[in-house]
């Protein structure tokens, strides 16, 4: 097996996302290491999935500096410091300037909890029920400057019920994002990923082709 990329990974919550990021790159066979877990928020509970997988968890406290950039060159410092070559957004809530971005092209992966480009933002599943849409889903992308756009790697559809709330939709969203990020992050770092004019190429894709019906026939 080639050398694992080492990965750094960036939220601001409970870290659901990087759980499941986590316990994939535990498998032996998986192209990405885990290296460094950063928290712009010091509560931030996803820290404690890193401390007890025993990977660095560092806070880099937005509201500790004065500018965006200034936070950002922190944050850029911190991820150089542990040699990550690639960085996995992961409930990271903060947008990033054009430098940052410039920075990290095409080295920086976000997952979305809709079928991009459409719902981009907040309150996703909440937009997804009041427009009747009958499949919804997840996205991972390579991250550009503007909110939740940049070229799509991979997506993963969910139904939407009759009887759904936001709250039922999003867990089983969140079921399908756990699966998803794993996925599109072992594309990228096994290198079946490249980029063609803003498309995602996937080398050797054998996605299955049957249709998803919802409702179902």
């Amino acid at each position: 097996m080639t050398q694992r990329k080492k990965t750094g990974v960036l939220i601001s919550g409970r870290g659901s996302n990087l759980k499941s990021l986590i316990d994939a790159a535990q498998q032996d066979d998986f192209p990405a290491e885990i290296v460094v877990v950063i928290s712009n928020r010091p509560d931030a509970e996803g820290l404690d999935y890193a401390r007890k997988a025993n990977i660095p968890a560092l806070v880099v406290d937005h509201k500790e500096f004065e500018t965006r950039e200034d936070f950002e060159s922190k944050l850029d410092e911190a991820l150089r410091e542990y040699d990550v070559e690639l960085v996995c957004n992961a409930g990271f809530m903060r947008l990033l300037t054009e430098h940052f971005v410039a920075k990290w092209l095409n080295r920086q992966i976000n997952i979305h909890p809709s079928l991009l480009p459409s719902y981009k933002g907040l309150h996703t599943h909440e937009r997804v029920l009041k427009d009747g849409i009958k499949i919804t889903g997840c996205s991972v992308h390579f991250v550009r400057t503007d909110m939740d756009s940049g070229p799509i790697i991979a997506q993963a559809a969910v139904p939407v019920l009759t009887d759904d709330t936001p709250d039922t939709l999003a867990a089983r969203v969140l079921e399908a994002e756990h699966k998803l990020y794993p996925h599109a992050l072992k594309l990228v770092a096994s290198g079946q990923v490249r980029l063609l004019a803003e498309q995602v190429i996937i080398e050797n894709d054998d996605t299955v082709t049957a249709p998803l019906f919802a409702p179902p026939l």
